[in-house]
């Protein structure tokens, strides 16, 4: 009876085990030959949005204005042993910052190019 109920115990163990892996983003990946095409006291910000489309953010800095525009890629991958689940998850981000003066000509921007860097990896992988 023991060994039965043993066999039958594995058998659910098993059953209720699982990997799993999922990905997820927000907004289209931010072109880098775009900005690299944005040039400082020349573009406008008209421009910046029939090349870019709408920002993520306007925000007013007294009477000039910066538009934030960002692109987020998850990446999750876990494995599920009938009650506890080991979970990795690594998000990295395109943003792009751009500034403008009070005639809405560009004066600076920044950029960080990282979200094509997400990886799948498993809870116990050392990915540092």
């Amino acid at each position: 009876m023991i060994r039965k109920f043993v066999w039958i115990a594995v058998a659910a163990g098993c059953s209720l085990s699982a990997c799993f892996m999922s990905k997820g983003s927000l907004n289209k990946p931010l072109p880098e030959q775009v900005v690299e095409g944005l040039v400082p006291g020349t573009t406008t910000a008209s421009e910046v949005t029939a090349r870019l489309g709408a920002p993520n953010e306007v925000v007013q800095l007294g009477q000039r204005t910066a538009y934030r525009y960002d692109f987020t890629n998850t990446k999750r991958a876990g494995f599920t042993l009938i009650v506890v689940t080991f979970l990795n998850e690594d998000t990295r981000s395109d943003r792009i910052w751009l500034f403008f003066d009070t005639k809405d000509v560009l004066t600076h921007a920044g950029a960080t190019f990282e979200g094509d860097e997400t990886e799948y990896s498993m809870p116990w992988d050392d990915t540092e």
